[in-house]
């Protein structure tokens, strides 16, 4: 049975990234292994895609940002789990995505962790998870 607020707030579905570049941004989550699961034309000529980690409930949602607005990179508060943070780090890495240069360690109980940005210059976090 599932469990809710009393406002009724069951879980989190999506996070929203204002993406300028939207194939881009398809084909940068694909390559992470991320899979787009939508993709659909709304008004004004606009895209709602959404992608999501292959186990994952929750995804991220690439739509334009709001007309009239000036896309921002932005320090996202997403944080992606990987049980090996040394092969993760090192495969995005090799694939040329802008990630931080090491792995920070900081003892526990803080999970070993780096940033990466994606094309519009959001970051995103990967912790190593058991």
């Amino acid at each position: 049975m599932a469990t809710t607020t009393a406002t009724g707030i069951r879980g989190i579905s999506l996070v929203c990234l204002p993406t300028q570049e939207q194939d881009k941004a398809i084909e940068f989550y694909e390559s992470l292994g991320f899979e787009k699961r939508t993709d659909t034309p709304f008004g004004g000529g606009y895209r709602w895609i959404e992608v999501y980690p292959p186990d994952g409930t929750a995804g991220i949602a690439l739509a334009p940002p709001p007309p009239g607005t000036e896309l921002k990179a932005m320090e996202t508060g997403i944080t992606l789990t990987t049980s090996d943070i040394d092969a993760t780090h090192a495969a995005l890495k090799s694939r040329g995505v802008d990630v931080d240069a090491e792995v920070a360690r900081m003892g526990d109980p803080v999970p070993p962790m780096f940033w990466f940005r994606d094309p519009s210059g959001h970051v995103l976090m990967v912790v190593q998870q058991p």
